[in-house]
Order: C-alpha cells, then structure tokens, then sequence
C-alpha cells in the first residue's frame, strides 16, 4: 500500500532541491532554468518517529524498520498548462496520480536564480497553479456531467449517485473554489476520489526561504499562512538550500549541532515528512518482536483486517483476531509480556479500528 505526496510548484521554486533532499539523493537534476525535471522523480522516505527506537529496545529486536512515504518530483508548471502550455499535460497528468500535493511557494530574492513571472509572489505562484488545476477539473468534469446525465435518463443508478457529486463540485469550480472545498458525506467523498479530480487532493504550501529566515519565516511566509488558513491548508516554512546541506551530513550529531546553530532544533524536512502524513491521514501501528520492530501505515479509520492486508494479503483473508496492546501500555509494563501480566493485552476482531500506536499481532489461518 504506497502514500505518495506530489512536490508541485511553479518552475526555479526549489522543487528539486527539496526532494533531492528528502531522498538524500542527487536523482533529480536542479538548474536554473525551467522543465529541467522532465520525468517524476520518485523517492521514498523513512518517517521518523521516536517510538519505534524505544518498542525496539523493548523488544529487543535486532532490526528497525521505519514506515515510509513516496515523494514524486513533477515538472514545473506555467500559467496555460491547463491548456498544455510548457509541459502542461504532462504535469497535469503526474498530479492525478498522487494522494496529495506538497506545493512549494518561492519566499526568497535572489538575483541568480530566475523567476518564471519575473518577481517575487508567492500568493500569485499559489494561485497561478490553482487555477490551472481548476481549469482542467473543470473541462474534465463538464464532460462527465454530460455523460452522467444522459445514463441517469437511462435510470442508471451509479450515474445519479455520480451526478449527485459532480453538480455541487462543478458549481464550485465555475465559482474558482477548489473540489476539496465542496462538503461532502464520506460515501460521496468515496466518489469523489474516484474521480480523479486534480483539486481535490489535500494541499500543503512548503514556504521556501533565505537561510536567515529558516528558523522565524519571513514576511512572505506570514502571507502564505494567512492564505493557507483561509483554504484549511497546512503549511511548513523551510530553506531548502539548508536541507540539502543537512543531507549530506552522516553524523546526527554533526546535523543536530549545524541546525542549532540557525536556530533549528529539527531539520524542515522531519516538518516535511510529518506534514505529509498528517495531510494523508495516516496513522502508524507497529509489529514487534526480536527479529524487528516495525512500523507500518494504514489510513485512520482501517479495520484490524486491513491493517493485516498490509503486511501480507494472507493475513486479511484469513484474519481471526488481533492481539493488541497501546503504546502507551506497551512503554508502561515494559513490553509485550509486562503488559499481558497486567491485563493490558486485548483480543480485537475484525470490526476493530486501528489506532495510531497500537501494538499488533495477527492471528490468522489461511
């Protein structure tokens, strides 16, 4: 099961700076000159988490192994893509198959490196790629509405649940509001993820700044918040130019001491990575024993079974029950059996919803 945020934003923003950095790799080639990405770069990510080390120690396990995220480095955009302007259709196309969109916003000057509109405006870069995704929503789903309402007439009935979606979102998006915007139950949310549209997906704004402003923001930054606030977006304030320093520092001391001295107590990128699960929904549960202590991901609201599905198809096929034991409980009586001596150890079935440190161990019989 992957989870992949999309890092999108207009040409010479940092993209690739950025993912180069999350990945700690020199995949993605960064120039100063736009559509120097041509094809997705994909990375993937450990999520750091500090339980995991202390379940570890616990457990007395002789190996970790993090959950992970997938970053997708998408070639810059320009005004017209919606129209296949530059590498619209291409970019476009990348957008629809990502669960998120990590938008990063240029907040720097800087006379080296251009600007594709010519100055400084991270509300303008925001709504420029807005618009964009807007625009082609909207001439995707004025299509489908037709189609839609020629099927209904037919009384087909995934048509009309179809149709009782697209209408609200199309007044929406001919209004400019972005698809996620528009309040929908869970069972026509599902239809609407189906649907593929690009503003839909949950957004987080990456404030890129100047190294002095790495630690405090910047006045553009503060724009971006207000702006952020106003749509329900999240937002994270990093230099990217500094991250890329930090990656490639092998030492955690070394990195820890090199943040403190910007005024840093944790690289932007851990803001990154969390941000980006925050915004999937996501929670973490963890398997431990003294092979490994792993975590793995599942989004809020999985049932035990599911959570199985994750680590092997033959664990939800065949699910009978879940032991399970909080992390909480777990750190308390000192690990697996120090909590089943005290009563803490739970028999969870198939209707159980998985919560976000839970301790898992499948009984299953395929």
């Amino acid at each position: 099961m992957g989870f992949n945020c999309g890092i999108v934003g207009l040409p010479n923003v940092g993209k690739s700076t950025l993912f180069n950095a999350l990945t700690a790799t020199a995949a993605a080639e960064a120039a100063n000159y736009p559509f120097c990405t041509i094809e997705p770069n994909v990375g993937r990510v450990a999520v750091p988490d500090p339980r995991l080390d202390i379940l570890a120690k616990l457990g007395k396990s002789a190996k970790i192994v993090a959950t992970q995220l997938e970053f997708v480095d998408i070639a810059g955009l320009v005004r017209g893509a919606s129209k296949g302007e530059g590498l619209g259709n291409q970019f476009l196309g990348h957008i629809r198959e990502v669960d998120a969109i990590a938008h990063v916003l240029r907040c720097f000057e800087s006379g080296d490196i251009t600007h594709v509109e010519g100055s400084i405006d991270p509300i303008r870069d925001a709504e420029t790629v807005e618009t964009e995704l807007l625009l082609a929503d909207l001439e995707s789903l004025e299509k489908r509405v037709l189609a839609a309402e020629k099927k209904a007439r037919g009384n087909d009935k995934e048509a009309k649940a179809e149709l009782e979606v697209m209408q609200p979102v199309l007044t929406a998006l001919r209004e400019g509001k972005p698809a996620r915007a528009v309040p929908l139950d869970a069972d026509r949310r599902a239809i609407l993820k189906r649907l593929q549209l690009l503003s839909a997906k949950p957004v987080l704004y990456v404030c890129n700044v100047e190294e002095a402003a790495a630690a405090a923001g910047n006045a553009q930054t503060a724009r971006v918040a207000e702006y952020a606030k106003a749509q329900g977006a999240e937002i994270v304030v990093i230099s990217a130019a500094i991250e890329a320093e930090v990656a490639l520092l092998a030492d955690e001391t070394e990195k820890r001491e090199f943040l403190a001295t910007l005024g840093l107590e944790e690289a932007g990128l851990a803001r990154v990575i969390h941000a980006g699960y925050h915004l999937l929904d996501l929670v973490t549960f963890f398997t431990v024993g003294p092979k490994e202590a792993h975590a793995w991901t599942v989004r809020r609201g999985a049932t035990a079974p599911e959570a199985a599905g994750v680590i092997h198809t033959d664990f939800q096929k065949g699910f009978i029950r879940a032991e399970t034991i909080s992390y909480a409980d777990f750190v308390a009586f000192g690990g697996e059996q120090g909590a089943k001596d005290a009563g803490k150890m739970r028999l969870e079935g198939a209707e159980y919803v998985v919560q976000d440190g839970d301790i898992l161990h499948f009984r299953f019989n395929v």
